[in-house]
């Protein structure tokens, strides 16, 4: 699972990191609370090369005939991917890479109150999850929706849950984009052990219009 994320790199730092042509319309940064729906960082692999482009996080199937005529689809389990009618063809022919610096996650305390934790990558660099895309809508308002792929959590994460996004490594993103042939079924495996890190942070950011980098500090009860 992953419904919320953070990003503090810079839209020109983020094109040199994945040696790829920004687009003119990127979402700002930094954007410390990235919800669903919300305009996300995308690399993705054109004719012309690697491209940085804007996505609405909310994959939009081809037979939806509006934005809500069906399930809000950020996530795309890895185990199923292949095989469901909404990513079937999105699995084999449009991969990406969205770009995060870190994302929220939920436990519950014995009283039932919802606790975030703030999950980043150990040595500090950007996370590359790997998702899907999708063009959605007629010639004239066509938009590209993408959604993160998910795995079954490794020991580490599943002590805050029991999903975790696929997190590719910068070997692994020429494979999962598409510029290395095929074999990028082999990547849909939960991180290494010591990847990532994690930390509670403000119940603040348990509302969606929250904002600011104190989200992402460490918090103590």
């Amino acid at each position: 699972m992953c419904g919320r994320f953070a990003i503090t790199l810079p839209s020109d730092a983020m094109a040199q990191l994945f040696a790829a042509q920004p687009s003119n319309a990127l979402p700002k940064v930094p954007n410390f609370n990235v919800c669903p729906t919300n305009q996300v960082h995308v690399v993705r692999t054109g004719e012309t090369g690697r491209q940085l482009l804007p996505m609405r996080w909310g994959f939009l199937p081809h037979w939806y005939k509006a934005e809500n005529a069906g399930p809000l689809l950020i996530n795309a389990r890895a185990e199923t991917l292949a095989e469901k009618p909404a990513f079937r063809a999105a699995c084999r022919e449009r991969r990406c890479l969205l770009v995060a610096t870190g994302f929220y996650e939920w436990t519950k305390s014995p009283q039932d109150t919802r606790l975030p934790w703030y999950i980043h990558r150990r040595d500090g660099t950007p996370i590359a999850f790997a998702g899907v895309w999708q063009d959605w809508g007629p010639p004239e308002a066509r938009q590209a929706s993408c959604a993160i792929v998910t795995t079954q959590a490794n020991a580490h994460m599943a002590k805050i849950h029991h999903r975790m996004p696929l997190i590719l490594e910068p070997d692994d993103w020429p494979l999962w984009l598409g510029e290395q042939g095929k074999g990028a079924a082999r990547l849909m495996r939960p991180g290494d052990e010591e990847v990532l890190g994690y930390h509670r942070v403000d119940p603040a950011v348990n509302s969606n219009r929250s904002q600011g980098p104190e989200l992402i500090e460490p918090f103590e009860d």
